[in-house]
């Protein structure tokens, strides 16, 4: 087993193999988990969904919310935070929604990471492949020894095991999905429990008599053979290297050389090797005789965490030896930036920042990286960051020494975005880790400064170019247009003919026009000029988004929301009930820190949605996702009453999947993953994506309200006359 010894699992079989998901509203059981790694686990995501207060088949990934599990410790159980990492949705066998009634779906993996100090999380069970005939035990997610259920593995058809229950014992019922199904004969966990076929009901709902034909306790798991195939392509199952791969390592004869000459001693070798061990969550192997150094090398290589954690150890009483260790790891594709202890404060401090900060981090990301090639979103937190994490510096070092990495800098500026307490603990954080690794601190606070300039300029030192643009109907397929220019000084009509009327192509070549004479002014920091429509609420829709030049003999279309962000904006209900605003004034300026409200029942009354919103004054943007049907009245509640941001899709007409439950918007779903104050851009990439040969990827047709309170609009006269603005 060698001197580093994974930390034993518990003597008791159900205890070691068997987590809690609880639930966030009443701390009951919502189900059970299988420890996956040293710091992850595994259960269904439909009991995910149940843990949030959600619906069992939601498909939208819980990016940034946390949950609490039960893991047993070597000598009692643990309640600790752990949040999704990888989110594999349920979904129907043909692909689609997994709907209310449905005996049997796919997916359903939930990949969850524990927020707990190193061997908090007991070993992992071995795993193996799920057959026919083989005697398994499944446990309610509480962990309870006696709540075992002996089953036997009935079928397997294809992605499903059906599960056969004894006569007698424990039935599997609510509260064991997501938990493992552990074979004794083969001392392995060969898939997880996901459903229980109930006995048949009648008309009303209410179980039928018992009879020898009902179809008596048969349950469903998930071969772990199925799990391997969804988790394989995530680099889920490949965290660690196998035994003797050191021999391809061309780290590991560097490594052996600086470990001999750090630690020359076997004291001093043993003492490290010891401390090594506890940062790494492993148990040492002797607390007198040292690791051999080809073993003390080999652990770090195998340990993705270990040879930043022996950095940290070493950095403090010899530098220099710190640095040869961090260099000889730049030749290993294994080791990781952050040691466990870094790595868990991080997270520690994430959680802490207030939410809206944290999902503006795709755009901190995109600022900071802008010299390297680094991914600017993820479909959670962990993956975003842990694909950070893997990147180098952006190559600026004066003096040849070690470069900022990617994540610090995206740090940085994820810090210039918070308030003072969590500012400061965020740069704190940054400057343990590069003295640690050895970087000047010079060249953090270069990357720092960069990031306060950022967000200054954010907060209002460059604003972008408008062009803001009044369409109003002008008989069958003809419209009319006023245009008027704002570089920052307020708005100035370019527009002289207002009696002209234009088809669709030629609003926007006019339009397109307007924009080629604003390029030297508006390539600015503050990005693409952004086209404001100005409409009277029956056009809340009119797709002037994808309105196309289409002049003769030109090279490229021209659409005009692909070139440009394009929102719609409209005055007349904003200024119907001006009561609203200073309510509008004031969400608007919580932009960055309010909350988004996402109203997705389709029978909900536009009043009550009115009401819900008197009762949220920090609410600033609302995703509808429901049908047109109510859907434009419950959008022109939410502008009349003064949100600033509201989302919808105008393509989004299918109809209910079962009664109040409308087939999700993928454009609303989307756009979610965007931050408020980005959302013009993001529906701007959003809509050239959709048109391009991404086109099936992108079935939306994304509408975005923008009312910015600190811009004017001009002066028009709508359907009911209105004041300036």
């Amino acid at each position: 087993m060698g001197w580093f010894k994974v930390a034993a699992a518990s003597g008791d079989e159900a205890a070691s193999c068997v987590a809690s998901v609880r639930r966030s509203a009443d701390g009951m059981t919502a189900g059970g988990a299988v420890v996956l790694g040293v710091d992850t686990l595994l259960t269904c995501a439909h009991v995910v969904n149940d843990a949030l207060g959600r619906p069992l088949f939601e498909t939208r990934v819980p990016a940034l919310d946390e949950v609490v599990v039960d893991v047993q410790g070597p000598w009692k159980s643990e309640r600790v935070p752990a949040h999704v990492v990888h989110w594999i949705a349920p979904r129907a066998r043909d692909g689609g929604a997994v709907r209310e009634g449905d005996g049997e779906w796919l997916g359903d993996l939930a990949v969850l990471r524990v927020d707990a100090p190193p061997g908090t999380v007991p070993a992992p069970s071995r795993r193996t492949g799920m057959a026919p005939g083989q005697k398994v035990r499944a446990w309610h997610g509480s962990g309870h020894g006696a709540t075992f259920a002996d089953l036997e593995v009935a079928a397997l058809d294809g992605p499903v095991g059906y599960l056969d229950g004894k006569g007698t014992g424990m039935a599997v019922g609510p509260g064991y999905s997501g938990g493992p199904l552990w074979s004794e004969q083969d001392n392995a966990v060969v898939g997880l429990v996901a459903a229980h076929f109930m006995p048949p009901c009648g008309p009303d709902g209410t179980p039928l008599p018992p009879s020898f034909q009902h179809m008596i306790r048969r349950s469903w798991g998930i071969p772990w053979q199925r799990v391997e195939a969804e988790l394989r392509p995530l680099g889920v199952l490949d965290t660690e290297n196998g035994p003797g791969d050191e021999a391809d390592e061309p780290a590991h004869d560097m490594l052996v050389s600086a470990i001999r000459d750090a630690l020359p001693s076997q004291y001093s070798r043993g003492d490290t090797a010891r401390q090594l061990a506890h940062a790494c969550g492993v148990e040492p192997g002797s607390p007198v005789t040292p690791p051999g150094v080809e073993e003390f090398a080999r652990f770090l290589l195998t340990r993705p965490r270990a040879l930043a954690a022996l950095s940290e150890i070493l950095r403090q009483r010899d530098p220099r030896a710190a640095d040869r260790v961090l260099v000889a790891g730049r030749f290993s594709g294994s080791p990781l930036l952050l040691s466990p202890r870094e790595h868990r404060r991080l997270h520690q401090l994430l959680r802490r920042v207030e939410r809206p900060v944290l999902t503006r981090l795709p755009e901190a990301v995109r600022e900071a990286t802008k010299r390297v090639a680094a991914p600017a979103d993820g479909d959670t937190l962990d993956v975003l960051l842990d694909q950070l994490e893997t990147l180098s510096g952006d190559g600026h070092s004066d003096d040849g020494g070690p470069r900022v990495p990617v994540l610090l800098r995206v740090v940085e500026y994820l810090a210039a975005l918070c308030p003072a307490p969590r500012q400061a603990d965020l740069r704190l954080w940054s400057d343990g880790v590069a003295g640690r690794l050895g970087i000047p601190l010079a060249a953090l606070r270069e990357r720092r400064s960069d990031a306060e300039e950022w967000a200054r300029m954010l907060r209002g030192g460059v604003r972008r170019v408008r062009v803001l643009a009044r369409v109003t109907r002008a008989g069958r397929g003809r419209h009319r247009l006023r245009v008027w220019c704002d570089e920052g000084t307020g708005p100035r009509q370019v527009s002289t003919d207002s009696s002209a009327t234009y088809s669709a192509s030629e609003a926007a070549r006019e339009l397109l026009r307007v924009l080629e004479s604003l390029a030297p002014t508006a390539a600015t920091d503050a990005g693409r000029p952004l086209v404001e429509v100005l409409v009277d609420r029956a056009d809340l829709n009119l797709p002037v988004d994808e309105w196309a030049a289409q002049a003769p003999g030109e090279v490229v279309p021209g659409v005009l929301g692909v070139e440009f962000p394009l929102v719609v904006h409209c005055p007349e209900l904003l200024h119907r009930h001006e009561r609203f605003l200073p309510d509008w004034r004031e969400r608007w300026r919580q932009l960055d820190s309010g909350e988004t409200l996402v109203l997705s029942d389709a029978a909900q009354d536009p009043h009550q949605v009115y009401y819900e919103l008197m009762g949220r004054l920090e609410t600033v943007r609302v995703s509808v996702d429901v049908p047109p049907g109510p859907r434009d009245a419950i959008v022109q509640v939410c502008l009349a009453v003064g949100i600033p941001v509201v989302v919808w899709d105008r393509g989004h007409d299918k109809a209910p999947a079962a009664p109040h439950v409308p087939a999700p918007s993928h454009a609303v779903r989307h756009m979610a993953r965007v931050a408020t104050r980005e959302l013009p851009d993001g529906v701007r990439v959003y809509r050239a994506n959709a048109r391009g040969t991404r086109a099936p990827e992108f079935p939306g047709r994304p509408v975005l309200a923008w009312a910015d309170a600190d811009r004017t609009v001009p002066r028009l006269h709508l359907t009911e006359p209105q004041e300036s603005a």
